[in-house]
């Protein structure tokens, strides 16, 4: 697993207009090639009557999937370029389509390669980009001595509390990045004198994107 990757949560739409032709550029996630051939045939349908639907998409932990298109344009004044705007902004699936209604002015190879790749960045703009992190969700458990140990460690090292229990016992559920889950592990028996328990729940990727936490199963 990546130990953190961006993406796109949200897709957003993005537009420019160069000499008289629009360019619209829509923005998806994508987690599989048929998602991505999908999501294009909906925006060729969506926008039947436009000059080209280009597009481009990267899928992948290791990128393995990467396809683009120019959709009659001048070879390699599109797709590549979008293609390019893509891993530039290190996105991973991510899928971007940019619609361009012609305005009867050609724009030239030079032209066209800016146009596409503004539009695409237009598009990313749009969108919610996030920064995945490869996580642990564990569960601690520990006698009401140990909680305020627990809360302030916690506190310090930044590791958010998911939930918490209170009966005979304590249980905190918490969220730690994978990279630190051993050194915080080590800190959690050295506050607790070996007296809590530690147990990884499972493996999962998380974000925080505008004050939100969020959760991704693998």
């Amino acid at each position: 697993m990546l130990e953190e990757y961006r993406t796109v949560y949200e897709g957003g739409r993005g537009e420019i207009v160069e000499k008289k032709s629009r360019f619209i550029a829509t923005v998806r996630p994508v987690k599989k090639e048929e998602e991505a051939l999908a999501f294009i045939e909906e925006m060729r349908k969506k926008y039947w009557d436009a000059t080209h639907n280009c597009f481009a998409y990267v899928i992948g932990e290791r990128r393995e999937i990467m396809r683009c298109s120019d959709d009659g344009e001048p070879g390699g004044t599109a797709g590549k370029p979008m293609l390019d705007v893509l891993l530039g902004e290190k996105l991973y699936n991510t899928a971007v389509v940019v619609t361009r209604y012609f305005g009867g002015t050609l724009l030239g190879t030079g032209g066209l390669v800016r146009a596409y790749s503004k539009a695409a960045q237009e598009g990313i703009s749009a969108s919610r980009v996030i920064e995945k992190q490869h996580g642990v969700l564990v569960e601690i458990g520990t006698d009401y001595n140990g909680v305020g140990k627990l809360q302030y460690l916690f506190a310090q090292r930044e590791v958010p509390i998911l939930d918490s229990q209170y009966t005979e016992t304590v249980k905190l559920q918490i969220l730690v990045s994978a990279k630190d889950w051993e050194q915080i592990k080590k800190a959690v028996t050295e506050a607790t004198s070996g007296r809590a328990s530690i147990t990884e729940i499972k493996e999962l990727y998380y974000a925080v994107s505008q004050g939100e936490q969020l959760l991704f199963e693998n």
